[in-house]
């Protein structure tokens, strides 16, 4: 079985009309992880955690290693999550400049 929309865009590229990206765009249904700022989001809010854990709580002041772990992550997320998040900005304000 073929697919009748595939067979349109064939016709249409075929008669030398081009298939339109923003009518192909628009009808895919949007995903919200392909958001530029949800990796970022998700890293800080993990970077958070940690560092909630890490230095605020007192929970796990007997166990070094743990408390050691959560410093050590929310340091890391936090970096990655702010190089991402500049990194998402960068990609918005070109995106942006585009005609």
């Amino acid at each position: 079985m073929t697919d009748p929309k595939r067979d349109e865009e064939l016709e249409r590229a075929e008669a030398g009309e081009g298939v339109d990206e923003l009518d192909e765009l628009e009808e895919e249904p949007r995903n919200p992880f392909d958001n530029p700022y949800f990796l970022p989001v998700l890293l800080g809010g993990f970077a958070l955690w940690c560092g909630w854990d890490g230095f605020i709580s007192d929970k796990f002041l007997e166990r070094p290693g743990t408390l050691w772990f959560n410093r050590v992550m929310f340091l890391v997320l936090g970096a990655g999550s702010a190089w991402l998040l500049l990194k998402a900005r960068a990609q918005g304000t070109t995106s942006n400049d585009a005609p």
